[in-house]
């Protein structure tokens, strides 16, 4: 038995909790010698052989699965598979798994910690304190201010607590939406536009479908209040980033946090040159708790599968 690992927070030395299970099952273990999510030309020589793939934010194409014959289950390190080719997985007989809900705490604090960044332009003030100068820069008190969430899921539920700790209304959108849950926690339950319409922060906690992908467009930019701000620390193909950019040269949106885009890392995105853009690197699910629970619920996905056990987290 031979299993691929390649999430950098599940390497050697890094949870090794985690990874004893694994240790005592399989009979080899490889592991992501580049620090980084593999393409699919590096993922090929590593999954060759292998009987499991431990995912993390790799690009697992069609091209991948074909050339693996032996490979029997993808266990995604996280919620998201938008990065896993589903209908390719299905044909070559590939089972696919994640793990929903473990880091929501994680992603849903981070996500407020962005909306505060740019709610008072903090990285920015510190930067230039740091420089020297002693920059006087208003920004906005969430207190009474309106906070859409689009995807009310385990993240986006964790993201409304934290608004209304500091006294934001809370708006949601999501086609799969818990009624009873909004009523009995004082969220209004709106349609898409009504919810960019009427919020001065927009969050965003969706996967990365053909529905969603560019869903903050020109369009939704335009229907949001003046000096709106936009997070998102879901998936970056859900904003146009093009959009995006313009609204903040113009002063249309006062603020975008962003711990996820369209391609990463973001060398050559123009968003990075703007000091009213908050980013960070894909690190939301990236707490001592939660790379401890993503872990182990990969890894006993894995082995459930492997050992032809029921595994309640398939995607497919």
């Amino acid at each position: 038995m031979k299993i691929l690992i390649t999430p950098t927070s599940l390497q050697p030395g890094k949870n090794d909790a985690a990874l004893a299970p694994l240790k005592k099952f399989a009979d080899e273990l490889v592991f992501n010698p580049t620090g980084h999510p593999l393409s699919e030309e590096e993922l090929i020589p590593l999954l060759n052989g292998c009987d499991g793939f431990i995912a993390g934010l790799d690009s697992i194409t069609r091209k991948v699965i074909a050339a693996c014959p032996g490979l029997k289950v993808i266990s995604r390190y996280g919620a998201g598979y938008d990065r896993v080719d589903i209908s390719a997985a299905n044909e070559y007989g590939v089972k696919v798994t994640n793990t929903p809900g473990v880091n929501a705490q994680a992603v849903g604090e981070l996500t407020f910690g962005l909306i505060l960044a740019a709610a008072r332009k903090i990285p920015y003030l510190d930067k230039k304190t740091k420089e020297g100068f002693w920059v006087r820069s208003t920004g906005i008190e969430l207190k009474g201010k309106t906070l859409g969430i689009l995807g009310l899921g385990a993240i986006g539920k964790v993201v409304a607590k934290c608004a209304q700790g500091f006294g934001m209304t809370v708006l949601a959108y999501d086609p799969y939406i818990n009624e009873t849950y909004c009523r009995e926690n004082m969220i209004k339950n709106v349609i898409f536009d009504e919810l960019v319409s009427s919020s001065n922060v927009v969050s965003l906690h969706l996967p990365l479908l053909d529905s969603t992908r560019h869903l903050i467009d020109a369009r939704a930019i335009s229907l949001l209040p003046e000096g709106a701000i936009i997070v998102n620390a879901s998936r970056g193909g859900i904003i146009d980033e093009d959009a995006a950019y313009e609204a903040l040269k113009s002063g249309r949106l006062s603020g975008l946090g962003l711990d996820a885009f369209e391609m990463e890392p973001p060398r050559d995105s123009k968003l990075l040159e703007l000091d009213n853009v908050v980013a960070t690197p894909h690190t939301g699910a990236h707490t001592k708790e939660a790379t401890e629970n993503m872990a182990n619920a990969a890894v006993r996905n894995l082995i459930d599968v492997l050992s032809g056990k029921e595994c309640l987290y398939l995607v497919h």
